[in-house]
């Protein structure tokens, strides 16, 4: 029982220092999303290590995606919300046009003339074409890229990660008991046959 209340805990520190560090590290996107990826790994390594419940560390990586993308990307939306500028914008130029490439960064003309002096990047086939209009959401400060409005969702990126977290939590218990029943059997030492 220990074991698996330390696992469940273990997630919830994981997800909440993943949304610290990606508050800290609003420039640098790599930065949380290195960090989240190991301690979600290490949540799956704790399940096999612990309980021996490989098969189940291999379903805890599903929502520890959704563990993963909630608080990385939960920190940068908030910051938008809360102090970003929402402003309606026309395409005037895109960088691909031309070279046929899937990288696009756009330039953007707010209505009142002025032209954005931050690019918005787009990877993919179907960026949106010169002359298209839309409303994006950017960080007065630069610190954080510039969003399409529709986009910028913190409170759905927070229930994202909850879930996740609910997930990782059920699949401790899940794993616990596993483990518990397993040491009683005497087959506690084989990491392979638990897979």
């Amino acid at each position: 029982m220990r074991r698996t209340l330390w696992v469940a805990l273990y997630g919830w520190v994981a997800a909440l220092v993943t949304a610290c560090v990606s508050y800290l590290a609003l420039r640098w996107v790599a930065a949380p999303i290195v960090v989240g990826g190991v301690l979600c790994l290490a949540f799956g390594g704790l399940l096999i290590w612990l309980h021996r419940a490989g098969w189940i560390a291999l379903l805890s990586l599903a929502p520890g995606l959704m563990v993963l993308v909630g608080a990385v990307q939960y920190a940068p939306e908030m910051a938008l919300e809360l102090r970003g500028v929402r402003e309606s914008v026309v395409i005037v130029a895109d960088s691909a046009d031309g070279t046929g490439g899937d990288s696009h960064r756009l330039t953007l003309r707010t209505e009142d003339g002025r032209e954005l002096s931050e690019r918005m990047t787009y990877k993919g086939d179907r960026a949106p074409r010169p002359g298209q209009r839309f409303e994006v959401i950017r960080d007065p400060d630069g610190v954080v890229p510039m969003e399409w409005a529709g986009q910028v969702d913190a409170a759905g990126r927070l229930h994202g990660a909850f879930a996740g977290l609910v997930t990782w939590t059920l699949m401790a218990a899940l794993a616990g008991w596993r483990g518990h029943v397993r040491r009683r059997q005497g087959k506690e030492s084989s990491l392979l046959l638990s897979l």
